[in-house]
């Protein structure tokens, strides 16, 4: 005889047994349990968004900033009163909001939507999540305690970090996160590049970089989007993304905080790497919320060569 219903769903493990079974404090667990549960509240909104701007193209501008600051209200709201954060910041905000009665345990970073203005082109676009137990203002490799992103595109993953290595769950049709992935590891070499910012205004030590993955045969692969661009590089087991210096704008364009620790964090917790071309990306003090940096993030070898091509 086959296998019955209740022999498969025994097979099945969702997010809060893995946790669970990972060893994550309860109060941790709890949240980033929480957080997974909001990704499906603005996973709806944009869907909801999409159907009532069809045919309407003209005014998805305003619609994507609604977006945005949708998202961000729904992360706030449902964070108020967790009982397990303190503070919250996001790149919707001037400044870091006290939430909570102040006594709890951490503070979250927020991208509510990174690539929302890929919406309505139908491309994947992400949350971004950072959970800390200390000040931001330091290096993520003291106050991080996990990171975690959500991908709303053909099917809703996330994949999470506690320190305990780097997983993927699919929402399922019951609305339950379930493992696809436990523990993804990266190769050391890739053979997928995502490199950002416009050819004319690469600084030239990094057109140099780049013409060298492209001598080597490394295929492009850059949708415009930080999360998918990131996702691919992890969910393919190998590659690079890059943002760099540009000429005009030398720290790049992507947040040190609400973007590029927390990938970092996830990123090095599936055996890669990320850098600014000279230093770890979790060791960079933040000194601002807005602060940006180039990143260099993914597999070693390849973020090695960067580092070459750079110094």
């Amino acid at each position: 005889m086959g296998e019955g219903i209740g022999d498969y769903t025994k097979n099945i493990v969702d997010l809060r047994r893995h946790m669970w079974g990972a060893g994550v404090e309860v109060e941790l667990r709890r949240l980033i349990w929480q957080i997974a549960v909001v990704g499906k509240y603005i996973s709806a909104k944009i869907h909801e968004a999409n159907r009532k701007q069809a045919g309407f193209k003209n005014i998805y501008g305003e619609e994507q900033l609604s977006l945005d600051r949708g998202a961000d209200d729904i992360l706030k709201n449902q964070l108020q009163f967790s009982g397990f954060v303190r503070q919250y910041a996001s790149e919707e905000q001037d400044d870091i909001i006290k939430i909570g009665s102040g006594s709890e345990k951490y503070i979250v970073t927020a991208d509510p939507l990174d690539g929302s203005s890929l919406v309505d082109t139908n491309l994947a676009i992400g949350t971004i999540i950072g959970i800390h137990k200390e000040s931001v203002f330091d290096t993520g490799k003291k106050t991080m305690a996990a990171a975690l992103y959500i991908t709303y595109g053909p099917l809703i993953t996330m994949v999470y970090s506690a320190g305990c290595g780097a997983h993927e769950f699919v929402l399922n049709r019951e609305g339950e996160y379930v493992l696809a992935q436990e523990n993804i590891r990266l190769k050391e070499k890739g053979s997928i590049f995502s490199p950002g910012g416009l050819r004319r205004d690469w600084v030239p030590q990094h057109l140099k970089f780049i013409e060298n993955l492209e001598k080597e045969g490394y295929k492009l692969r850059y949708s415009g989007g930080f999360v998918p661009d990131i996702n691919q590089v992890l969910i393919k087991k190998g590659g690079l993304f890059t943002y760099p210096a540009l000429q005009k704008s030398p720290n790049g364009k992507l947040r040190l905080l609400f973007e590029l620790q927390p990938m970092a964090f996830i990123m090095e917790q599936a055996g890669g790497r990320a850098t600014d071309g000279r230093k770890d990306i979790m060791t960079i003090k933040v000194e601002k919320l807005d602060q940006c940096s180039p990143i260099y993030i993914g597999s070693s070898t390849e973020v090695q060569m960067a580092e070459q091509f750079l110094s």
